[in-house]
């Protein structure tokens, strides 16, 4: 039990600085708030991770679609084949293939952090800048390379 003469229990203006009383009246530390804590790239990598796993579940669905249309035959497929390679589906791809890029990235910077590297500010806030910046270039040039070589048109 904390008794009213605990140092760590300064008033201030007659508030408790940094406790807040709980109802049964045991101190205990203040939640930080958006108000005191900055948004930081960081949070941005973690939220969007969380994101592109979701996103992802919608490029699982459209895979087992696919074989669908495969195993009901030629002309199920045609149709899927003919939906993928509409302006509406490509620009679905394009959306799944920055997925594919932030999972990578993402990935990678979880993999780093596991190993106990870049989890100093500068480190980290260098790999999470990567992981959210740079799978639109990297999906911008994947498809540039897949309009070049003529894989792909519209």
């Amino acid at each position: 039990m904390t008794s009213s003469n605990d140092p760590t229990l300064r008033k201030s203006e007659g508030n408790l600085t940094g406790f807040v009383l709980q109802p049964n009246g045991r101190p205990r530390p203040m939640s930080p708030h958006l108000q005191v804590w900055r948004w930081h790239v960081t949070m941005t990598a973690s939220i969007l991770f969380r994101v592109t796993i979701g996103a992802a579940t919608v490029a699982a669905a459209i895979l087992v679609a696919g074989l669908g249309a495969l195993a009901f035959g030629p002309d199920a497929y045609a149709t899927a084949l003919g939906l993928i390679g509409s302006p509406l589906g490509l620009l679905v791809g394009f959306g799944l293939t920055v997925v594919l890029f932030s999972l990578l990235l993402n990935g990678g910077r979880h993999l780093i952090n596991d190993a106990g590297q870049g989890l100093t500010i500068a480190p980290a806030n260098l790999l999470s800048n990567i992981a959210v910046w740079g799978p639109v270039p990297l999906a911008v040039l994947f498809w540039v390379l897949l309009f070049a070589s003529e894989r792909v048109s519209l």
